[in-house]
């Protein structure tokens, strides 16, 4: 969905693998280490890892045996997509430095999610299907204040000779502001390192209460401002099919094509995130995860006849998942 549009060849290959029982996307937190101390921050909630552990707590790996038991992730899954998130994937630059090479090679589109509070290798932009996405919180006084010591000053510095793929979660602060969109925007639009900009929303938990949830009025007037301003943005990549979805997102993991294609795995290398990346019971009724309204707008697209994409989907579910028991030792 890089360039807003579905590769033929790759959605017959995602349709094979779910198909034979497989999950064609991969999210994988590669460290437990991270720098900063975002306010809202699901990875280190402690209902993240389903309680009993935090990702703060989990053993993770570093050199060698990080790079060995991450392709070994990757051997077993055989994805057509992988996240790699953190923690800070940064903190393990060197042993990226091994890793994204190889899946280039492998022919894997790779997203790699960091808050750049250090250099993004120049070499790596240079790595075809590797997109780098730049955690952002809103403007530079509030991001800052969210996100030392990865600060806006830092960023620019960090991303120079890259195109990055910007990223803001929008919270209630934001989402309270006059023209405070529209000033994001304009700012990563006029970056020249910037290649797409991509909106989420703040996504809580069950019963969460908290800052940065927004309320349903808050949501309507974010959804308004950005069907509003997409025309004004060529680098904001927001499709009406998108905007629905943040209306009316799927009601539960079950209805969730994201959730139900992707595999989440955290530092330790073996321990599942569940019903999806954001661990714990997130609040589905109220999600704002772009890669969840990315994949539903296909979902809700219709074809010649007026059948949903969703519809062959969750038929080729029940296939795969017939075939995966089948496979399976008794």
């Amino acid at each position: 969905m890089d360039n807003g549009r579905l590769q033929t060849r790759e959605v017959i290959q995602a349709w094979g693998r779910i198909l034979a029982g497989y999950r064609p996307n991969l999210s994988i937190e590669i460290t437990r280490e991270c720098p900063l101390r975002c306010p809202g921050c699901y990875a280190y909630g402690d209902d993240h890892l389903g309680g009993g552990v935090t990702l703060r707590g989990l053993a993770d790996y570093k050199g060698d045996e990080l790079v060995g038991r991450f392709m070994a992730l990757i051997d077993r899954h055989r994805p057509l997509h992988v996240s790699i998130v953190g923690g800070e994937p940064l903190v393990r630059y060197r042993e990226l430095g091994t890793i994204l090479p190889r899946l280039a090679e492998r022919g894997i589109h790779t997203q790699l999610v960091t808050s750049a509070v250090r250099q993004v290798p120049l070499e790596w932009a240079r790595l075809p299907r590797l997109q780098v996405v730049v955690s952002i919180d809103g403007l530079p006084p509030e991001h800052d204040e969210r996100r030392a010591p990865a600060t806006y000053d830092r960023i620019l510095r960090h991303i120079a000779g890259h195109q990055v793929t910007v990223h803001c979660t929008v919270t209630r602060q934001q989402a309270r502001r006059d023209g405070y969109l529209e000033e994001f925007l304009r700012t990563w639009q006029d970056n020249p390192h910037t290649r797409l900009i991509w909106i989420s929303l703040y996504t809580p938990q069950k019963g969460e209460l908290s800052a940065e949830r927004l309320t349903a009025a808050d949501r309507a007037r974010v959804i308004a401002d950005l069907r509003r301003l997409r025309p004004r943005f060529s680098k904001l990549q927001m499709l009406d099919g998108m905007l629905n979805v943040y209306a009316k997102p799927p009601q539960s993991p079950a209805e969730c094509i994201f959730a139900q294609t992707t595999e989440c795995f955290s530092a330790d290398l073996e321990r599942r995130i569940t019903p999806c990346q954001f661990g714990g019971e997130p609040d589905c009724a109220h999600c704002g995860c772009i890669a969840s309204a990315g994949l539903e707008a296909i979902g809700r697209h219709r074809l010649r006849g007026g059948i949903p994409v969703g519809r062959i989907f969750y038929a080729s579910t029940r296939v795969g998942r017939a075939v995966a028991r089948m496979r399976s030792p008794a």
